[in-house]
This record gives structure tokens, C-alpha cells and sequence, in this order.
């Protein structure tokens, strides 16, 4: 018999605000210790300088976490011009640094050409891995790897803001999964003639999760430690109220998968269904759907159409599996 994880078998979402200068790595692992989480995981990276939008998906959730990968996202960005740097960031040594003589309506011409569908190069400073490491482990020793180009999307490029005097514009961006801002920053610095990198990412939204919605790791600490009886960390001090209230913060595993069309079966469909067996769905659409199953529209998992065009099984909860 298979050993359970040690932890809370809790299952939802937390949109986390993460702060700067912690990885995100890190924030999921001390998030998974202030909620004694038995599995968790987060829905695409951010770097240490970003801020922002990073959601926690706790439990099952887990199993749909790809689709918030997939999702498309949206930055403010803030942008040093006249400097270009290794890691098109604040964070990187500069390579060099030029006289910045653009007008406002320069800089917003150049920012008009990236909207749209085009290709663009994965920073070398990026999380993407090259024979099983991360692009980036490979550009702090100097080297420099092939890496595919991809197609991204920007749905929008807003300028907000030029400072004449720090040199400084800011940005909102949206953009489709893989877009790195770093790359437009550092594109648009080239495309003006005088460099530019990042000094500022903040990550406002992911699909359409509500931004009003997000705590930060202060915040859910500070009601773990309410519900201490004692200075002890030991988790048998803490009143299960404490954990009433994290988990209220969550939000359904479902909302992973909102954008997805719905298919709604029966109960007695739905136990065949996280059983593995195809179930006829009249109109069946094509591509990924999101299951429910009986009046009351219980979510079950995600599925696909089949060779014989029923519904298949993709992801489904394990509590409706047999034991």
C-alpha cells in the first residue's frame, strides 16, 4: 500500500501576490507549509524581480494546473531606456548604454509594431530547459544553447507612461502563454536605437482570475499565526479555526478549467467516466471539455473526444475513482 503524504489532502487554488526577490519555487513551498498542504504546485513561473498574479493549486487542482500554464496573461511592465543589460533586467551587468533621444509618439509607434502574432527567441535567462537543465544555469557559466523560436501572441501593448527626465516608460501588456516581456523590452530598446531593460514586472492577471482576490505570504501566514495556542510551530497547537479560514481563501479546482466548454453527464455516466470507460455524449464538441455530472453540475475532470467520437476521460478527481 502506497504511503500517504504527510499534510491536509486539501484541494482548491490560492492566488498568491508574490513579492519580489523570492523565487517562485520558494513561495510554493512555504505556501504548501503555512496550509500543511499534502500536494501542491504553481502555474508557471515568475522571476525573482516579478511580482504579482502566481496561482497555488493545492491537491487535485494539481491535475489542471496545465491549463493555467496554457492560459493567456496579462503585465505591467516599467522599462529603463538607454541601457541594455545580459539578462534584459535590472538584475543582469550591462553591455552597454546609449544617449536616449526618442519623443512620446516615437516610443508609441515602436510599441505598435508588437502587437499581433510573431516569433520570438526564449531569453538564455529563462526557466525553459536544454537537455535538462534551465536555459539560465547555462548563460550564468557563459554558455550559450540552441533554443527554439515560438510563436506568442500580444492581444495588447498599452503605453502608459514616459518620464523624460529618469528615462523611464511603463507598459501594460497582454499576452499569450510562453511571452517573455523581458524579450519585448529588450526588442523595443534595440528598435529605438538606445537599449532597454526591465526594472519593474508585475503580473495583474492570469486567464480571468480577479486580482482583488490575491493575498500575499504575509497575509496567510499572519492568519496561521492567529490561530497558534502558543509559540510552538508544532501543528497539533493550531486551532483548526485557523485552518477554516486559509481554506476559505481558496478557490474551486474548477476555475482552472472555466474557459472550457461544458459537457454535463449523468451521476450514473460520471462513475463510468473516472472509471476510464467512453461515454456517448450526443453533439459532443471537439477538443478539451470540462465534465460535470448531474443536475446540480458536480465538476468531474476534463475529457476529449475519441477515435469513435465519445467522451474520454483526460483528467478526473481520484474521489471518484475506485479504491
Amino acid at each position: 500500500m502506497a504511503r500517504r503524504s504527510k499534510g491536509r489532502p486539501i484541494n482548491g487554488v490560492l492566488l498568491l501576490n508574490k513579492q519580489e526577490g523570492l523565487s517562485s519555487n520558494n513561495v510554493l513551498q512555504r505556501a504548501k507549509g503555512i496550509y500543511y498542504a499534502q500536494k501542491a504546485g504553481h502555474t508557471g513561473a515568475l522571476d525573482p524581480l516579478a511580482t504579482g498574479m502566481l496561482p497555488i493549486c493545492f491537491g487535485e487542482a494539481t491535475k489542471f494546473s496545465q491549463f493555467l500554464l496554457d492560459t493567456d496573461k496579462t503585465y505591467v511592465v516599467r522599462a529603463k531606456l538607454g541601457v541594455r543589460t545580459t539578462t534584459s533586467d535590472s538584475q543582469g551587468d550591462v553591455v552597454c548604454e546609449k544617449p536616449v533621444s526618442v519623443t512620446h509618439s516615437q516610443i508609441e509607434d515602436a510599441i505598435k509594431t508588437f502587437i499581433g502574432i510573431s516569433d520570438q527567441y526564449p531569453s538564455m535567462y529563462s526557466a525553459l530547459k536544454y537537455e535538462g537543465r534551465p536555459l539560465y544555469k547555462y548563460a550564468r557559466e557563459g554558455i550559450e544553447v540552441p533554443r527554439k523560436c515560438r510563436e506568442i501572441n500580444v492581444f495588447s501593448l498599452t503605453f502608459d507612461e514616459f518620464d523624460s527626465e529618469t528615462n523611464e516608460i511603463q507598459m501594460t501588456a497582454h499576452v499569450s502563454k510562453g511571452t517573455y516581456i523581458r524579450t519585448i523590452v529588450d526588442d523595443l530598446g534595440e528598435l529605438l536605437g538606445c537599449g532597454a531593460h526591465v526594472i519593474m514586472l508585475h503580473r495583474s492577471k492570469v486567464g480571468n482570475y480577479p486580482s482583488d482576490q490575491m493575498v500575499t505570504l504575509d497575509q496567510i501566514q499572519e492568519l496561521l499565526d492567529r490561530g497558534k495556542t502558543n509559540e510552538s510551530d508544532k501543528r497539533e497547537q493550531i486551532s483548526p479555526d485557523a485552518y477554516i479560514v486559509l481554506d476559505s481563501l481558496l478557490l474551486p479546482m474548477d476555475t482552472a478549467v472555466a474557459d472550457l466548454e461544458e459537457v454535463n453527464i449523468s451521476v450514473e455516466d460520471g462513475q463510468f467516466f473516472a472509471n476510464g470507460r467512453s461515454i456517448i455524449v450526443n453533439n459532443l464538441p471537439n477538443g478539451v471539455v470540462r465534465v460535470t455530472a448531474g443536475s446540480d453540475k458536480i465538476f468531474i475532470g476534463v475529457g476529449e473526444k475519441n477515435d469513435k467520437g465519445e467522451l474520454k476521460a483526460k483528467r478526473t478527481l481520484e474521489s471518484l475513482q475506485p479504491k
